[in-house]
């Protein structure tokens, strides 16, 4: 029985050796003859996955204001007596200066950049921005418990 047994192991083996060489031959030249993407990150695979989207992520970092938005804090500016300049729409040197000479005016950290803070003072901020952390936002799905009943007493 044992020798029956290495008799028909050996062709057994052989055959699948030859498949696994072959497959690999196959496979080999598949991959030679998809073309390839360049790519900034040496080894990134052709595939994307989900993290490597970009579409759905939020940058990170403050946004530059629009410039109808910068002449809105250069007027403000100006009428307080910080810019001297004609509004432009455009966040230049002097206009860091004048935002400096604000924040240093009205006992604020004086950067020259805009923060929460900043912008309340100029009167174009929110009324809680930079006074509390954020508040949560409401769901509109959330379900609301029920007032308790009084309970009754017999």
């Amino acid at each position: 029985m044992r020798m029956r047994l290495q008799k028909s192991m050996k062709p057994t083996l052989a055959l699948l050796c030859v498949a696994g060489l072959l497959a690999g031959a196959s496979l080999a030249e598949a991959q030679a003859a998809t073309p390839k993407r360049s790519s900034s990150k040496s080894g990134a695979s052709l595939h994307r996955t989900k993290s490597s989207r970009k579409s759905h992520r939020r940058e990170r970092g403050q946004k530059v204001p629009a410039p109808d938005r910068i002449s809105e804090i250069q007027k403000a500016l100006a009428k307080d007596g910080s810019f001297t300049g004609t509004p432009n729409g455009k966040w230049d040197a002097a206009t860091a200066e004048a935002t400096k000479k604000f924040q240093e005016s009205h006992g604020l950290n004086p950067t020259g950049k805009l923060d929460a803070k900043t912008l309340q003072q100029l009167g174009l901020g929110s009324q809680t921005a930079g006074v509390a952390p954020p508040l949560a936002p409401v769901s509109s799905t959330a379900t609301i418990a029920p007032a308790p009943t009084a309970r009754r007493q017999q």
